[in-house]
């Protein structure tokens, strides 16, 4: 039996121009309790996100007009932590990895299993809810770092920045467990709000990108130690 949804009434917007899969996602969703709305291309998404309020949206990359990579920038830039799922064909690596990098919670590839994909909403809702609870809304600084939490914009010596809500919340995380080792079990389980059992290797990637942001020299970091076999650790002094 199906537990009931602890996030029932979230608005969804499905960006998808395959009628029938968009009108399938629409049902499956509405029945789970969420409240949706669809758009068929990158112009009309944008007008629907002008518009309304959503919790979450769930984002092609082929799409007329405007594809999905260029929708989810513009909606990122109005709203940074706004979660984004994309849902697409297109299974290349870089694809992946350029989705991530433009700031999207996730990314699925079709064709999908209906039960995995309200898992995976139901995941980013859940960290969209924790975020908001255990992320402050002030600023904090680290070495010649600094880090708006509220607006994810980020100094690193001269060099600005924005960074993505997963990577806030990983760094704030971190950040308030310093001086102390943090696996990357807890990292999944925490933040992730994943199994424990899941790709570790998600974490390590994580790891790797907020040393490019704020170590001088990603190499030898000093703030995000590596402690062999056990996880990680933070420390705000270099």
């Amino acid at each position: 039996m199906r537990t009931k949804n602890p996030y029932k009434g979230s608005k969804i917007l499905i960006v998808e121009d395959e009628e029938s899969l968009a009108m399938g996602m629409e049902y499956n969703l509405q029945q789970e309790g969420y409240r949706v709305s669809r758009a068929s291309d990158g112009l009309q998404a944008m007008d629907r996100f002008s518009q309304e309020d959503y919790d979450l949206i769930i984002l092609d990359i082929m799409l007329p007009f405007q594809d999905g990579f260029e929708v989810a920038e513009k909606m990122l830039r109005q709203n940074p932590q706004l979660p984004i799922l994309f849902l697409t064909a297109r299974k290349a690596a870089q694809d992946r990895i350029k989705g991530l990098s433009i700031g999207a919670d996730d990314y699925m590839t079709k064709p999908f299993h209906l039960e995995e994909l309200l898992l995976r909403i139901r995941g980013m809702l859940k960290r969209k809810a924790w975020y908001a609870k255990n992320v402050s809304s002030g600023v904090l600084r680290f070495g010649d770092n600094e880090i708006n939490f509220e607006n994810l914009q980020c100094r690193a010596g001269k060099r600005t920045f924005q960074i993505t809500p997963q990577e806030a919340a990983i760094l704030k995380y971190l950040m308030d467990r310093e001086g102390k080792i943090v696996s990357r079990k807890e990292l999944l389980r925490d933040v992730w709000q994943m199994s424990a059992e899941a790709e570790t290797r998600t974490v390590d990637n994580f790891i790797v990108r907020l040393r490019r942001y704020f170590e001088k020299n990603p190499g030898k970091p000093v703030f995000f130690r590596s402690v062999r076999g056990a996880g990680y650790m933070f420390n705000r002094s270099e």
